[in-house]
């Protein structure tokens, strides 16, 4: 018989794996491509949780900056948390910086807002003191986060700070001290590094600056640069941080 105008031609039925179930796209994707594409999926979900540690200093003549470079390599060492260097603005005028024979500050490390801060996942501050407390560079940060206050954006967020002073007895500790109450008023969590440092804090062979409460390095008439030994504490410091920071988020 021939074919008839009536004859409709049979369809293709869609593979099943039981009768009237069809299958799945994935189970019809080579199992090396789908391999592929989780794998995909799981580093960019990887990349998405990092956490992030901003490092926010002053520093007029280079010997913070160093402190911070340190604690940004500590940091940058844990995996799964980078570090991020940010300056304050400077608020004194440029005609007094040259008197005071500062040196220009390059664009290489981007200025930081109050709004900022809430982004990061911990925080370390690092500041000259001047008469044992904070520069009022970084105080002008501090004081222009009262939205943040507010809003309690800042609340659990962990923190330490790390220092400069002109002498030995100029305020290592008392700067950190009175520097705890801004954390304080935003609920912020205060991490300082106590001994953890094991035998580096005993060492008494050389002069070094830093204590429990955070890095710290000397800088005499300004000429004295951070020691290798004030570099490794900050250095410590920042990976110490990382790992709180990447503890806290992991029970988030």
């Amino acid at each position: 018989m021939g074919k008839g105008r009536g004859c409709i031609p049979s369809k293709k039925k869609a593979p099943t794996t039981e009768e009237n179930e069809p299958l799945s796209v994935e189970s019809q994707i080579p199992e090396t491509e789908t391999t592929s594409r989780s794998i995909d999926v799981a580093t960019t979900s990887e990349a998405v949780k990092k956490l992030k540690v901003y490092i926010v200093f002053y520093s007029m003549y280079g010997h913070v900056e160093s402190l911070a470079r340190s604690l940004k390599k500590g940091v940058d060492s844990v995996d799964g948390v980078e570090g991020f260097l940010y300056r304050v603005v400077e608020t004194l005028p440029k005609e007094v910086l040259e008197l005071m024979k500062a040196p220009e500050k390059d664009d290489e490390v981007p200025l930081i807002s109050a709004e900022n801060l809430a982004e990061a996942d911990g925080l370390l501050f690092g500041f000259p003191t001047r008469f044992g407390s904070m520069a009022a560079q970084m105080k002008g940060l501090f004081d222009s986060t009262g939205q943040l206050w507010k809003e309690q954006k800042l609340a659990g967020v962990p923190a330490g700070f790390f220092v400069s002073t002109g002498t030995q007895g100029g305020g290592q500790e008392t700067t950190a001290w009175t520097a705890i109450t801004q954390l304080v008023h935003h609920g912020m969590l205060y991490v300082p590094i106590g001994y953890t440092f094991g035998a580096g804090m005993f060492e008494m062979d050389s002069i070094r600056g830093g204590t429990p409460y955070g890095a710290g390095t000397y800088a005499g008439d300004g000429s004295r640069q951070a020691t290798e030994a004030e570099l490794a504490l900050a250095e410590y410091q920042g990976r110490y941080m990382a790992n709180i920071v990447k503890k806290l988020g992991q029970k988030s």
